[in-house]
């Protein structure tokens, strides 16, 4: 069966991150989402490399490795908004599509004829995303953000990473981008709900994505602490402010995660550790305890799980129902057998005549899955086809807008 958004037709003028993975979970979901990029130049992240995308002959391309994890089931057309003419195009791809996701600064695609209440007046069912660093209003709307910029502002990074007072302390910045990611699912969300809206109402509307708010929205859990204490939430590494032990210890050749959620959880595991002593342990007893007495039972545990391997701890103690793990690089998670059995990576044909490795959709349907169809772009791969047979222009109109540097267009292999 086709995917579940299968008749739904996604103009996508985003580039970089958070508004790629926006469509291109939409993509994977069905859509056939149309990638709008700038001649010449195209998505920035085409040329975030090394590494770069290989071609059939393991030669490098123009296209980086970067690019590849958000582009994948899109076609490329390059087209100048900056004409007249180019403007016109995106304007008449507008008015048969049913999504439009952008994240240009607020207000440039306005000063272009491509804002909001120009393509509602063209397309009123159309469903029209921005995605931006702060939101479409405020003092702080025009300026520009990336995700690292945003970690900080929205206090992620004030929470993420040790203590002051341990070796290496301070604030860290979480490696991937997660504020991006988010941003991409949190408008995703979104789009689907007014996809629904518009069954019953036969109306589009403005959806306002800000990575600000969505980071701020994410620490909720630490918030709702603040709010009711008033007290500001601290770094706790890889340790949790409410829960003891849920943490790293080292073992005899690495280090392991042991996450004790509860009172009988951290008994079992004071039994596995031959240790039941533990339990009964005035400053031990209850969670309340142990997080008040916590680094008195760090010391003991830490102890304790440095005389065996992470391996052998983790038999043990996966058999005794206590939540443990290793800590894996990739190449250990891409051997995992759950990981395995899972089929987390999905090779596909690059237009350029190799693989490349892509993460599978954790989402997963009993009657519609997820199609891999068409691996990430060339940029303008699909211009010419998109021009025929979307808007209906006849080849020598396309080879005059190709002649006048109005579109680029590309032929794979």
């Amino acid at each position: 069966m086709p995917g579940p958004l299968s008749n739904l037709m996604v103009l996508d003028l985003t580039r970089v991150l958070a508004g790629p993975w926006c469509t291109q979970t939409l993509a994977d979901l069905g859509a056939d989402v149309i990638k709008v990029e700038r001649p010449a130049v195209g998505d920035d992240t085409r040329h975030w490399g090394p590494p770069w995308i290989p071609d059939g002959s393991g030669r490098p391309t123009r296209d980086s490795a970067y690019f590849s994890s958000a582009n994948r089931n899109k076609k490329s057309i390059a087209v100048d908004i900056s004409t007249p003419e180019g403007r016109a195009l995106i304007r008449e791809l507008a008015s048969t599509a049913d999504i439009l996701v952008e994240n240009y600064k607020v207000g440039n695609l306005s000063r272009y004829g491509l804002g909001y209440e120009d393509m509602r007046n063209l397309n009123p069912g159309l469903i029209y995303c921005s995605v931006t660093g702060y939101g479409q209003g405020g003092p702080y709307a025009n300026l520009p953000a990336y995700d690292f910029i945003v970690q900080g502002a929205g206090g992620l990074m004030s929470i993420n990473g040790e203590a002051d007072n341990k070796p290496g302390g301070g604030p860290m910045k979480v490696s991937i981008a997660v504020t991006d990611v988010l941003s991409g699912l949190n408008a995703t969300i979104g789009i689907l709900a007014a996809v629904h809206s518009r069954h019953l109402t036969g109306q589009g509307q403005h959806i306002d994505i800000a990575l600000l708010d969505v980071i701020v929205n994410f620490g909720a859990n630490q918030l709702a602490s603040y709010f009711i204490t008033g007290e500001v939430p601290e770094r706790y590494g890889n340790e949790h402010p409410n829960l003891t032990p849920y943490q790293t210890f080292p073992t005899a050749d690495g280090h392991i995660i042991i996450g004790c959620g509860n009172d009988d959880q951290y008994r079992r595991l004071c039994t596995v550790l031959g240790h039941p002593e533990l339990a009964s342990d005035d400053r031990f007893l209850t969670m309340a305890d142990r997080n008040t007495n916590r680094t008195a039972l760090q010391v003991v545990l830490q102890d304790l799980l440095g005389t065996k391997t992470t391996a052998d701890w983790v038999d043990v103690l996966v058999n005794a129902g206590i939540p443990c793990g290793p800590i894996n690089n990739y190449r250990q998670v891409f051997e995992h057998p759950q990981v395995v059995h899972r089929q987390m990576r999905v090779d596909m044909h690059h237009p350029a005549g190799g693989m490349i490795g892509t993460v599978r959709s954790p989402i997963r349907f009993s009657d519609t899955p997820v199609e891999y169809r068409m691996g990430p772009p060339l940029r303008g791969q699909h211009t010419e086809e998109i021009l025929s047979s979307v808007l209906g222009k006849a080849p020598r109109t396309i080879d005059a807008l190709r002649d006048a540097g109005i579109v680029e267009t590309c032929t794979p292999g």
